[in-house]
């Protein structure tokens, strides 16, 4: 056996047979009706994306759920009647479903939630999804998961016609439930039911969701898009639509981006996500961060449309989940953003953004190219999709740029390689670490630069960036950052503290679990007898228990009554820092 085989299990499944088996199930699953699909006379959303790209019109795609059912079944209705009597069209939202929905519903009880909205079974579906006529997206925690099977049955019943999210599959893990092989045949199941239904039904992926987040060059993002297409197009026999957007803050890197998906033929895309990475301060500033990106957006779809909806987040976003009010208001400003941006194609420098694109897909396909032979020098059978998909996610995103990227080897750079194109999120990360390190005293950092703190980082949950932030700014101080993992559970961290021993832990956390995940991790330390300083920072929230409300609470106080060492910002963990390990003891 060769010891870099990554599929060494005996007798695992074929992807044609974890298809078959699901397309077994379209004789009694199939895409049902739905308001949107009637509003807008067409069998499916890929052929009303494809008759929008003929007519050239800009699409607007809004992000909803709250954890409260009835809440977001108001929602739907609201924000679309309240635009279109301004005269703009929302025509798709974004339905944030809880991370406990990619546990199959016998095992959802003692799932750990969040703050996103939890349907029980698919009449929930169908009520949330008629709602108004506005296609539903079901773009989290379906496809990559071990309920994907089952939420994507009930996703066809309620007439969804854009079913993810693949990119999670890659980079997402749900507590207690994170059998690689059993997500991978739920979601392969899943994809053979969508390919045998009779009509197109796209398989979204968001790359900033997956691998994309990882990756600090640009031709292996879009190399990624490639490959996924590939893989669901050429072996699955489905449509495919990706999004990109959250960490694009350069708007030329946006637009070429957006250049390179059309030359390489990758449309219709789903929507293009808005850059929230950022907003960073007041809602008043965050409007200047919404109308940078939005712009950019509407001008690639005005001259070369590819099918992707824009999508207007609030600018309410880095502070709570927004109202529905603040929802409208964003998508209100989308619809004039794009009336405005009809007069600015002429700006535009389509030589200069073609070029980009150019050396994007140049890059991109090498990318491909590589991976695809890696997976084959592998004895990875790259005419199944069961096995590439479990492959690609067992090597996960760094070892697939380090061995097949575009760019020359260079072991001086983050990632191993000198990027084609620099992926904007790297440069944002180090931008963010200096922000948050300008005003910090010369002592405390020559202290904690001479103690070398080692730090195990770690998220409570699936969003990864406040890691990376913490991972930047340990090494920009001094400090040595070691992984504890995405979404990783209490025990799994509390084991890892045991067997690396760091001077602190730091939790970033975002997902409405802080209390109850630091006391989890407290119980899980004590029980080895561990007495490790906790740092916890992010979004301090957590939905209290038996609550009739979707929005969570601010639980600071709570976390520091129960011994953690909270940091509202960034920056405070310098000062934490230097108190634990660097200032000398009175």
């Amino acid at each position: 056996m060769k010891p870099d085989l990554l599929l060494p299990e005996e007798g695992l499944p074929t992807g044609r047979e974890l298809m078959a088996e699901g397309a077994a199930e379209a004789r009694d699953w199939q895409v049902g009706p739905s308001a949107f699909l009637t509003h807008v006379s067409a069998d499916s959303e890929f052929s009303f994306k494809q008759r929008m790209i003929e007519q050239g019109r800009v699409m607007q795609h809004a992000q909803l759920g709250y954890r409260d059912a009835g809440k977001s079944v108001r929602a739907y209705a609201e924000i679309w009647e309240a635009c279109n009597k301004r005269g703009v069209i929302v025509d798709r939202y974004g339905l944030c479903l809880d991370w406990s929905m990619a546990v199959p519903r016998a095992k959802r009880k003692g799932a750990t939630r969040g703050t996103g909205m939890i349907l029980e079974g698919p009449e929930d579906f169908a009520t949330l999804a008629n709602a108004a006529p506005v296609a539903p997206h079901y773009g989290d925690f379906v496809l990559g998961f071990p309920a994907a099977f089952e939420n994507t049955k009930a996703a066809l019943a309620a007439g969804g016609t854009v079913i993810g999210n693949l990119g999670q599959y890659f980079t997402f893990r749900i507590p207690g439930h994170d059998d690689d092989i059993e997500a991978t045949q739920q979601t392969v199941r899943a994809l053979g039911l969508i390919a045998a239904q009779p009509v197109p039904v796209m398989v979204h992926s968001n790359i900033d969701d997956g691998y994309a987040a990882q990756f600090t060059d640009l031709t292996s993002c879009l190399g990624m898009v490639l490959i996924e297409r590939d893989l669901i197009e050429r072996l699955v026999g489905a449509p495919m639509a990706h999004c990109y957007g959250h960490h694009f803050s350069d708007p030329f890197a946006r637009m070429a981006f957006q250049r390179a998906m059309a030359m390489a033929g990758a449309m219709p895309g789903s929507m293009i996500y808005g850059n929230t990475t950022s907003y960073r301060g007041s809602a008043a500033e965050n409007y200047a961060g919404l109308a940078s990106y939005l712009l950019s957006d509407a001008l690639g779809q005005i001259t070369r449309p590819t099918g992707h909806a824009i999508n207007a987040v609030p600018v309410t976003e880095n502070e709570r989940i927004p109202e529905i009010d603040e929802v409208i208001d964003a998508q209100l400003f989308a619809g004039s953003m794009i009336a405005h941006a009809q007069g600015f194609p002429p700006m535009v420098d389509n030589a200069a953004v073609d070029d980009m694109a150019t050396v994007l897909l140049g890059g991109a396909r090498r990318f491909q190219d590589n991976v695809m032979r890696g997976l084959a020098a592998r004895d990875v059978d790259t005419d199944c999709i069961f096995q590439c998909l479990l492959a690609l996610r067992r090597m996960g995103a760094r070892a697939l740029e380090r061995e097949f990227g575009a760019g020359m080897p260079d072991e001086s750079v983050t990632g191993g390689r000198a990027p084609v194109v620099p992926a904007t999120l790297i440069e944002e990360l180090a931008e963010m670490s200096a922000a948050a390190l300008k005003d910090a005293a010369p002592e405390p950092l020559a202290r904690i630069r001479k103690a070398a703190p080692r730090v195990l980082v770690a998220t409570s949950d699936v969003h990864e960036h406040g890691k990376m932030l913490i991972d930047r700014m340990a090494v920009d101080i001094g400090a040595v950052p070691v992984d504890g993992g995405v979404s990783t559970e209490p025990e799994r961290l509390a084991a890892a503290a045991a067997d690396h021993l760091p001077d602190v832990i730091a939790v970033s956390t975002y997902n409405g679990v802080a209390l109850g995940y630091y006391n989890d991790l407290k119980q899980a330390l004590e029980a080895r007898g561990l007495d490790i300083p906790v740092l916890i920072g992010g979004r301090l929230n957590q939905i209290p228990e038996g609550s009739n409300t979707s929005l969570p609470v601010d639980v600071g106080a709570q976390l520091a009554e129960a011994g953690a060492i909270v940091c509202r910002e960034a920056r405070d963990m310098v000062e934490q820092l230097d108190r634990l390990v660097g200032a000398p003891k009175q």
